[in-house]
């Protein structure tokens, strides 16, 4: 349409509705907004995406108020984040995030937030005192596909992609993995509930898993039943840990001989490159598989992160990888790097929550957000506070400001050089 041709049908819009009842405005901007698909903002860089729970307390037991919610949702929209990847509906923090945003959008129309929702999916006898039975599936996960699509149903305008599953296919995930027929048997479900209008049409369907099980790295994982996941899934969403591979796999992070005599921020500088590197190898070893199959299909990132804290594998005393330096950097490398692809980036994630390592506060699993639990942002977004992107916001009555005080030099003696190969 031309724009200006454009520009005046949305004034006799506006002109006509001035004369409208409140019910009959609220249907004109419903029909005038225009309600993307999650085929038009994955893979679109004013669509950044992101990993979110937002859990403050050391157990889900104690979960976020809507309001609390909303304040986190606020934050993350000021960064410039369109998307959120949640990962069950065993609980209430996804219904109610589903709520805080609906509510946000009832308070400004033109606010926009959309959902990755998950399901979870367990074996049999999973998260019990029983062995697993990994080619079995657990009973919940009949009851959790239920709750998701009533939550599609439920905020169409929100819900753009509805994942089966996180992490639930790879086999280091000993307590709950499952076999890909597990997957492929819901996959399938739900996309024969959009082709008989029980689910919307443009509802994206995928499973959120590691590189490794979307037939990345092990042969053994090449299965029949993978070959027509791909085909099933609307897209692949993968997992990339370069922070993790520092440890299991770390040829990568060694400083190479070649590069001895670099500084220490050049020997950093370089090690995470190399990281970026890395997490593209895995990407094109699935790329290269799916293509294998004759299959042509959109592969975005579901997860990737990279932690500020650790006193474990990847603290002082392990591969030295972790500290708020290295974590800007990898944020940095890989938003520019999927942008500009045309790559969706899940980045994991928003927010410190301390309940996955309660009784040890170091852990690194505690320390992958990209602001703390009082809602100081971390390096990576230093930058945006100076741009005042933040101003007027605040999380549990603090508001967003630096860590460290904004003191690059106090950050700095906490910073680990690679260790040499």
């Amino acid at each position: 349409m031309d724009k200006s041709l454009k520009l005046i049908m949305v004034g006799v819009v506006l002109t006509t509705c001035f004369y409208c009842s409140p019910k009959q405005k609220e249907e004109t901007n419903q029909l005038t907004k225009k309600e993307v698909t999650a085929k038009e903002i994955l893979g679109n860089p004013n669509y950044m995406a992101i990993s979110y729970e937002g859990y403050r307390q050391k157990s889900r037991e104690q979960q976020p108020t809507v309001a609390e919610l909303k304040e986190d949702v606020k934050i993350l929209s000021a960064m410039g984040i369109r998307i959120l990847r949640t990962y069950n509906v065993q609980l209430p923090h996804a219904s109610n995030l589903l709520k805080a945003i609906r509510e946000l959008q009832t308070e400004n129309p033109d606010f926009e937030m959309y959902v990755m929702l998950g399901a979870w999916i367990d074996c049999k006898n999973a998260w019990t005192d029983q062995t697993p039975d990994h080619d079995a599936e657990s009973e919940q996960n009949e009851g959790e596909i239920e709750r998701a699509v009533a939550l599609a149903n439920q905020y169409p305008e929100i819900v753009k992609i509805l994942a089966v599953g996180n992490e639930a296919m790879v086999r280091w995930a000993t307590s709950y993995f499952v076999q890909p027929s597990v997957i492929l048997k819901w996959v399938n479900h739900l996309q024969s509930l959009k082709s008989e209008g029980k689910l919307p049409k443009e509802l994206w369907i995928t499973c959120s898993d590691d590189f490794s099980s979307w037939g990345g790295a092990d042969s053994s994982y090449h299965t029949e039943d993978l070959a027509k996941l791909v085909k099933a899934v609307d897209y692949i969403s993968l997992h990339t840990y370069p922070y993790h591979n520092t440890h299991y796999n770390p040829a990568f992070w060694f400083v190479p001989e070649d590069q001895s005599q670099k500084s220490d921020l050049e020997k950093i500088d370089a090690a995470m490159l190399r990281a970026k590197d890395f997490a593209k190898m895995q990407y094109d070893s699935v790329a290269n598989y799916v293509k294998s199959l004759g299959v042509e299909k959109p592969i975005h990132i579901g997860e990737t992160g990279w932690a500020s804290e650790s006193d474990g594998f990847y603290g002082s005393e392990g591969s030295r990888a972790t500290d708020e330096y290295k974590q800007g950097l990898y944020y940095k490398h890989m938003r520019e790097w999927t942008s500009a692809a045309g790559i969706s980036c899940f980045y994991f994630e928003a927010f410190n929550e301390q309940w996955k390592d309660a009784g040890n506060p170091n852990g690194s699993e505690n320390h992958f957000g990209l602001f703390t639990l009082k809602g100081e942002a971390k390096f990576a977004l230093w930058e945006l506070v100076d741009k005042g992107v933040f101003e007027g916001l605040g999380r549990d009555g603090n508001p967003i400001t630096k860590t460290y005080g904004g003191d690059k030099e106090a950050l700095f003696k906490e910073v680990l050089v690679p260790p040499a190969k």
